[in-house]
């Protein structure tokens, strides 16, 4: 099994966390190895409250999109036809859109952005743009670490836009062949919007355990990108 990376920081193992606890450290920074080695852990980063101390969490249960799970209906099929995709042509945007203040709960901040920001240089980070025509109208971005992505927010200007680039992201991570191989996509928590889609809650144990396994696999995002 590969070692798991270091960084400057003793982050706790989510697995002797108490059932139900999520934020299971409090502090450090956003440096790329930080985050690096935290998402190979089970956790990640956010405020515990806006404008508040940046908390480390790994929430009990966890919410997953089997790759081999995401509901497309008729309507959102025919939504994925009208738009182009990309992979990696405006993380910057992305970002910001998902970071628009103007958006409830918004917890992205300057320094997360400047923090994927370089995620994103370093080939960890990637984005999932929605065009209609030249505009941008909807995105994703995540952390891929090995057979993990890990989703971190997603926004839309027009119908359906978020969820075309969700069907883009869950094509790009291969789909049911990337379930049959152990690729884990992350969505930190199930909420009733995302369960529609397909998401499930499940033990954070569980998800531990199936951590273990997408660490092992070569990436796929990173591969298409440097292809591109």
């Amino acid at each position: 099994m590969t070692a798991l990376p270091d960084c400057d920081w003793d982050f706790p193992d989510p697995a002797q966390a108490p059932a139900g606890e999520e934020v299971l450290a409090v502090g450090a920074d956003l440096a790329p190895r930080t985050l690096v080695a935290a998402y190979s852990r089970g956790l990640f980063p956010m405020e515990v409250a806006t404008g508040g101390p940046l908390g480390w969490w790994s929430p009990d249960p966890r919410g997953v999109l089997p790759l081999d799970g995401l509901r497309v209906t008729r309507s959102l099929r025919a939504s994925c036809g009208r738009y182009r995709v990309t992979l990696d042509a405006a993380f910057d945007d992305v970002i910001s859109g998902c970071a628009d203040q103007r958006r409830a709960h918004g917890w992205i901040t300057a320094e997360f952005r400047s923090a994927y920001a370089r995620l994103h240089a370093e080939g960890i980070a990637h984005s999932v743009e929605v065009w209609r025509g030249d505009d941008l109208v909807g995105g994703l971005y995540g952390v891929e670490i090995g057979g993990l992505f890990a989703g971190e927010s997603m926004f839309h200007r027009a119908r359906d836009a978020s969820k075309v680039a969700l069907v883009a992201l869950v094509e790009g991570l291969g789909g049911a062949e990337g379930a049959r191989e152990g690729r884990l996509l992350d969505v930190q928590w199930a909420t009733r919007h995302l369960e529609s889609l397909g998401v499930t809650a499940i033990p954070r144990g569980e998800y531990l355990r199936r951590l273990a396994i997408a660490r092992e696999l070569l990436p796929r995002l990173s591969a298409s990108a440097r292809d591109r």
